[in-house]
């Protein structure tokens, strides 16, 4: 799966935001599930985007939609944009990004396989409302020596770890990624970037409880209703 970037503007207060954003996604990021979904793997970044509506944050529940019936989580390591840059070379990318955190592009994986097979864009199975859950946003510098030892990740559903990243893994690091995108679009500070999900994607059921863990730390929990 797939990344995202999602402008957003602080609130008065401290953790909640007043949204005005872009959703920027960049897809197949991570070589083993390009393969576990019989994917072709890029040699460049898969662009598609999210409307403001599809954030989800603050532990609130996520709703399961009436019009799917096998709906997945992709776990994903999220960039927290810190100043704004367009036609970004990479050498010079780390200096706009400071923060990260863990969140979920929710995918209609049916709707987005018939979308598919009749060769039609597949937005309505990943920009529904609510489909990108964001966790609690942490600084960078808090991991040390992260852009070699890399960063780690995962979710755990109903208690039982369902899907486990790092960073070393990406086909497309952060610096390529934020080079690429802003060659098509003016990242802007408070942007998020979704860097796209490791191997292990399933699917849902109302019910559910889903956790996310960076770097072994809970940063997101919330319910299937």
């Amino acid at each position: 799966m797939v990344a995202v970037v999602v402008t957003l503007e602080k609130s008065s207060r401290a953790k909640n935001y007043n949204i005005s954003m872009k959703i920027i996604c960049i897809g197949r990021n991570y070589s083993e599930h390009a393969k576990e979904l019989k994917n072709e793997i890029p040699d460049k970044p898969v662009v598609f985007l999210k409307p403001q509506t599809a954030l989800l944050k603050d532990n609130k529940p996520f709703y399961y939609p009436e019009w799917t019936k096998d709906l997945h989580y992709e776990t994903e390591l999220v960039l927290k944009i810190c100043k704004q840059g367009k036609y970004i070379e990479e050498k010079f990318a780390r200096k706009y990004f400071d923060e990260v955190t863990v969140g979920i592009d929710f995918t209609a994986r049916d709707l987005q396989s018939q979308q598919k097979a009749k060769g039609l864009p597949w937005e309505i199975a990943k920009a529904f409302d609510n489909s990108a859950v964001i966790g609690d946003i942490r600084k960078l510098k808090k991991f040390g020596n992260w852009e070699t030892a890399g960063i780690n990740f995962s979710l755990n559903l109903n208690g039982t770890e369902v899907q486990k990243g790092d960073t070393n893994d990406m086909m497309f690091s952060f610096e390529k990624i934020i080079a690429y995108a802003s060659q098509f679009f003016t990242l802007q500070t408070g942007d998020l970037i979704f860097t796209g999900t490791p191997a292990g994607v399933g699917a849902i059921k109302i019910g559910d409880r889903l956790e996310g863990f960076l770097e072994g730390e809970s940063v997101f929990a919330f319910e299937v209703k």
